[in-house]
């Protein structure tokens, strides 16, 4: 989820955090344990300081070794034992419970939008993204937004957060029921589909997707049920050439190709230097792809230049290539 989501999800953990009768009776504990909520519910996105070194870092780790099992166990001791320095009278028990608790469901609530997380490490290395609910999802947001207005304006806190909680969840199993019946839809559709990634917009009803059969990757959009493909494309694996091969030693390539699971290529050749591209599927926009990562390879396979990240227009992408 997007940043402003999580801290009003610490929020309402802190507010959810007075049904504990030990939270409730101690004032100095429930500041504690808000501090504690939202501090862990931002905690996993520390890697977000890996864009100040360069997209590649951030692409390879962000959402990945800072979401993973051992860091969520990592993350709710850490911000726990510091606030109990300040505050050793509390009860670490419950502050470590409900800081640990404000931190898995930030990692919970990312694996169920299109760019996911490394979440199940160390287990395997897999990015889980489930594909049905935004990024940003404004009813989720607004629906916190309601209940910090309510606690605010005098609502028992523990149980507007249990009201909206119990919302939430039925919300959630609506959209995963949703993206089933759009599966379903595709599936009856085209045939030998082997990989469908959906991307759910901030509508309702509009999604966007990227299929992936044996031999071709198909690129669409979902509208109130109805699905519209607007580009297909010849599924070609990569040539095992120097080239190539090459490519994918350059940081910002590799750190591309180990994220994005649907993609296509292109080589092309000019006087001075073979360029080779790579375009993810997933985010379509306005008829274009801007998520991409390139490279530009000289005669003696030297790379002279890459880049990996989001470019909106073929000019910015040159002028990048250029700087870097």
């Amino acid at each position: 989820m997007d940043t402003g989501t999580h801290v009003v999800m610490g929020v309402a953990l802190g507010g959810l955090a007075t049904l504990d009768p030990i939270v409730q009776n101690d004032p100095v504990l429930f500041q504690a344990v808000m501090i504690g909520t939202i501090a862990g519910s931002q905690a996993p996105d520390f890697d977000t300081v890996l864009k100040l070194k360069n997209n590649a870092a951030y692409l390879r780790n962000h959402r990945g070794i800072t979401h993973s099992i051992p860091a969520v166990i990592f993350w709710g001791l850490l911000i726990s034992t510091i606030i109990y320095a300040f505050v050793p009278e509390v009860s670490f028990l419950h502050l470590w419970l409900w800081t640990a608790i404000a931190v898995i469901v930030h990692v919970l609530v990312d694996v169920f939008n299109a760019y996911g997380t490394q979440a199940y490490r160390p287990f395997t290395n897999r990015w889980v993204a489930y594909g049905f609910i935004s990024t940003f999802d404004p009813y989720i947001f607004t629906l916190h937004v309601i209940g910090i207005v309510a606690w605010f304006l005098g609502a028992n806190p523990g149980y507007t957060w249990l009201l909206i909680y119990f919302i939430i969840a039925l919300y959630y199993v609506k959209r995963y029921l949703e993206k089933r019946e759009l599966v379903n839809k595709i599936h009856d559709r085209i045939s030998g589909v082997t990989e469908i990634a959906t991307s759910p917009t901030m509508r309702q009803k509009s999604w966007r997707l990227a299929i992936t059969t044996e031999n071709h990757f198909y690129v669409g959009t979902a509208e109130n049920g109805h699905i519209e493909i607007v580009d297909k494309f010849n599924k070609v694996p990569l040539p095992k050439v120097e080239v190539i091969e090459k490519a994918k030693e350059d940081k910002n390539i590799s750190a591309f190709l180990s994220f994005s699971p649907v993609y296509r290529w292109e080589m092309n050749m000019y006087d001075d230097f073979t360029e080779v591209r790579f375009i993810d599927l997933r985010y379509r926009s306005k008829d274009h792809y801007p998520f991409v990562a390139v490279a530009q390879i000289d005669d003696n396979m030297r790379i002279m230049s890459s880049y990996t990240g989001w470019i909106f227009s073929e000019q910015k992408l040159q002028n990048k290539l250029v700087i870097d």
